[in-house]
């Protein structure tokens, strides 16, 4: 079982986060995030993202709807793929790994059920995974939750499951679950730093990723 983070690992969804997190700081007064201090963020289910963002005291909960509300509207005249384009190789890369008799494909996101079902129907690749899990139905990433849930409808163990993602929440997420971590150096945390949380490496490419995942399966 092969499961993949979305933001930042599938998509590059980051300019579209950014903005819509900027209008939600200033709509409530606040100052705007910096773009790596949003990107930092991206992964973690979006009231955690609002709260480590805002700071405390932070009216979180009116802030998540507001952001809904913006990044809905962020999406007026431009399509789902533009605004969260594939990162290159990844259609060509999922096509080759659920085309394999012996592999499953998984989804552990920090987005909505409705925003997952988006960008997997724009890109018309919902049909190679075989579970999907969302912020709507476990706690925020690195709770452990979303991959035992994935393990379990897929009828896999720890030791036959890899979570790939680009953030160490998703390698922290893997190692509280009992599963090895693949991190991707085109996302949005430094590879160094997915190396120190536990991933076994990192791959540097789509292409290069079914070969990073049959090297991890044959290890010890």
């Amino acid at each position: 079982l092969a499961i993949f983070d979305v933001d930042g690992t599938l998509v590059d969804s980051q300019g579209h986060i950014h903005h819509a997190m900027r209008g939600t700081f200033a709509d409530f007064g606040l100052p705007g995030p910096a773009p790596e201090a949003t990107r930092s963020v991206i992964g973690l289910s979006l009231g955690t993202a609002i709260g480590r963002l805002a700071g405390e005291g932070a009216p979180v909960g009116e802030m998540t709807e507001k952001y809904k509300e913006l990044f809905a509207a962020g999406r007026a005249g431009a399509s789902v793929a533009d605004l969260s384009p594939l990162f290159p190789g990844a259609g060509e890369a999922l096509a080759r790994l659920a085309a394999r008799p012996d592999t499953l494909l998984g989804v552990a996101t920090g987005k909505s059920r409705r925003g997952l079902s988006a960008v997997l129907e724009a890109h018309g690749i919902g049909g190679y995974f075989a579970t999907a899990r969302t912020a709507d139905d476990h706690p925020s990433k690195p709770h452990p939750a979303m991959i035992e849930a994935a393990m379990e409808e897929a009828g896999c163990g720890p030791a036959d499951t890899v979570m790939i993602g680009d953030t160490t929440y998703d390698v922290e997420m893997a190692r509280a679950a009992g599963v090895r971590a693949v991190g991707v150096g085109w996302g949005y945390h430094a590879p160094d730093a997915l190396i120190g949380a536990g991933a076994v490496e990192v791959s540097s490419s789509f292409p290069e990723l079914p070969h990073a995942l049959d090297r991890v399966w044959a290890g010890p």
